[in-house]
């Protein structure tokens, strides 16, 4: 059906939700006591992306808090297949640590503009802008590194920063 409506397929994978019995019965569903599980991407997804990871008319964007999986499973995914995008770094991992081990585990092998840049579905409204200034920053570090190694001019760092805080998201969910 996304190949017909436009519409980007995500999926958000990894997570066993209500964990902790005594949360679930205090708090309710989805309050947190939610665990990273191990998921397995590579024959899971192999129906879908030979039916559609070459179509130019689908995108599917995948999430996980089972970081074991970025540069196993994912980043070569996202790196062969034209359909599929790496999310952010989700949920746990969507901190400074968590986002430097992003960058390390995935852009080398799938590449900086096979990600998704950094989106947010948060309920939490509050902390939007905070998540957002943290990949910011990371991400400016990340290519600074790159830079005093020589790896990358400045001015490219600069157009690759603009990227990864505006463009990429921008061009993930196809928003103009």
């Amino acid at each position: 059906m996304s190949t017909e409506d436009g519409l980007v397929m995500q999926i958000h994978a990894g997570s066993l939700r209500n964990h902790n019995p005594n949360i679930f019965a205090r708090f309710g569903a989805d309050m947190g006591a939610d665990i990273p599980l191990a998921t397995e991407w590579t024959r899971n997804l192999r129906a879908l992306l030979n039916a559609y990871g070459n179509d130019p008319r689908f995108r599917l964007i995948l999430f996980t808090l089972d970081e074991s999986s970025y540069s196993r499973e994912l980043a070569p995914l996202a790196g062969h297949y034209p359909a599929v995008k790496l999310g952010p770094p989700w949920w746990f991992y969507d901190s400074v640590n968590g986002m430097r081990r992003y960058f390390e585990q995935v852009i080398e092998t799938a590449g900086l503009y096979n990600t998704a840049g950094f989106n947010d579905d948060t309920r939490a409204f509050a902390s939007i802008p905070s998540r957002h200034d943290v990949w910011r920053r990371v991400s400016c570090d990340w290519l600074a590194g790159l830079v005093v190694q020589g790896m990358l001019a400045e001015d490219e760092a600069a157009a690759m920063a603009y990227e990864c805080a505006y463009g990429l998201a921008k061009a993930a969910y196809g928003a103009g």
